[in-house]
């Protein structure tokens, strides 16, 4: 096996000899069997351990132990206690995921602080297994038969291609020391229950039971590989970016294979789950449920007649106002000059820009977020007009709405920021003076 893992570790170039690594280590066979390779292989390398305190005696029985093989190699040895309990209470998780927490967190300040090259794990070829059926069993999809990688950050797995029974073997022949960690052995943790039920019954379908299973979980990797490919090719051509929206034609999507998966991969980044991706698909595909809203933590996703528009969620906005003295203001969307011009000055026709005669306004001005009931008579226009109704006659899509904001002098809308002024606050040919809103 000493072969076999400097051959591995080389042709991976995963773990540099020159370089000092930090070893993670339970005590456990699979830790002592890599501690034991690490040092054949002249690996240098620090131990770092964390005593969870689950298990009383028996947790600082595994700290002794491996402080006297620390000794015994004369390398440093790093200990962390945790109070697994309480961190798994603060945060209303599982012990085990409290564990998981805790000790990565650590290793990773350990190896910052000390500047060591990687954090090195004992995660061996039936871990990956488990690993693997464990992310099937919650639902992640094709991804979750990637599994672990040699190496992902500065997290190295270096024996993860060797099995239990090979670490086993390793571990007998060559008479190395272990400790055995009796919640192993309990089947309360859906791992266990895979390692000592469900795995064991699977494997005994045929001897090469195993084998094909990775043998597949690797075809199904290339091919999950060669999705992510097509998806970028179809995301690039398919996808339209207009300021902070994008637009997918629902022809695009609906006539496209795999049309479920597309969808979900292009809004997983943005919040929403493959339950809300279904429920998206179904809905673009009824001609009854145009201007359906979809809404994640962070986006929003409307169907618009025969597009999907996703947008960011406009951020909360507190009312500003602006006084005669001044000189620009800010909003979300960026920030505005202002600047007071000659009557005769030519007129920025912008629909970002706004030009209103200066004495037909009222100090101080306010800007706020439109609200249902709105009205005002836009520019060219005779009759108020509902401000849901003038979007809507633009065709401003249900994401950016929201968003939309209102100038106000008196009680009155003199703009609708970003789309039309109102009629009554227009130059003339009588305007001596001009308030021109600019954007930066």
């Amino acid at each position: 096996m000493v072969e076999a893992f400097i051959r591995h570790i080389r042709n991976k170039s995963i773990l540099d000899p020159t370089k000092t690594y930090l070893l993670a280590s339970s005590g456990g066979m699979d830790s002592m069997c890599l501690g034991n390779l690490l040092t054949k292989a002249e690996i240098p390398f620090e131990i770092a351990h964390v005593n969870f305190q689950l298990r009383s005696e028996e947790s600082d029985q595994d700290e002794e132990f491996l402080r006297n093989w620390a000794k015994t190699l004369e390398i440093p040895f790093h200990v962390h206690h945790a109070d697994t309990y309480a961190y798994a209470s603060e945060r209303n998780i599982s012990t085990q995921m409290a564990a998981r927490e805790v000790r990565y967190a650590w290793f990773e300040k350990l190896r910052s602080e000390r500047k060591l090259a990687g954090i090195i794990t004992a995660h061996h070829e039936d871990d990956q297994i488990e690993t693997i059926f464990l992310n099937l069993l919650r639902g992640t999809g094709i991804e979750g038969i990637y599994g672990m990688a040699d190496r992902r950050g500065w997290l190295i797995r270096p024996i993860l291609p060797f099995s239990r029974k090979e670490i086993e073997e390793y571990i007998l022949e060559n008479q190395i020391e272990w400790r055995e960690d009796s919640s192993n052995e309990k089947t309360d943790y859906k791992r266990n229950k895979l390692r000592h039920i469900s795995l064991p019954a699977l494997y005994e379908v045929g001897d090469d039971a195993k084998s094909n299973l990775l043998n597949s979980f690797e075809r199904l990797k290339d091919t999950g590989k060669a999705f992510t490919a097509l998806f970028d090719n179809w995301k690039s051509e398919k996808i339209k970016e207009s300021d902070d929206l994008q637009i997918l034609s629902s022809q695009n999507l609906l006539r496209h294979a795999g049309a479920s998966s597309l969808l979900y991969f292009w809004l997983r980044p943005y919040g929403f789950n493959s339950d809300q991706a279904q429920d998206i698909l179904e809905t673009s595909q009824s001609t009854t449920e145009s201007g359906k809203l979809f809404e994640s933590s962070t986006h929003l996703l409307n169907i618009d007649r025969d597009q999907l528009i996703l947008a960011p969620i406009p951020s909360e906005f507190e009312s500003i106002s602006i006084t005669a003295s001044d000189i620009e203001f800010t909003l979300p969307e960026g920030g505005y000059e202002l600047l007071k011009l000659d009557g005769r000055e030519a007129l920025d026709k912008s629909r970002q820009n706004a030009m209103l005669d200066l004495e037909r306004l009222s100090f101080p001005l306010e800007i706020r977020t439109w609200q249902e009931g709105d009205r005002f008579i836009p520019l060219g226009m005779k009759n108020a007009k509902k401000i849901s109704d003038f979007l809507i006659d633009l065709k401003v899509p249900v994401v950016k709405k929201r968003g939309i904001k209102v100038l106000i002098s008196e009680d009155q809308i003199a703009w609708v920021i970003g789309y039309r002024i109102a009629d009554w606050a227009k130059s003339t040919a009588a305007t001596r003076k001009l308030l021109y809103l600019k954007k930066q």
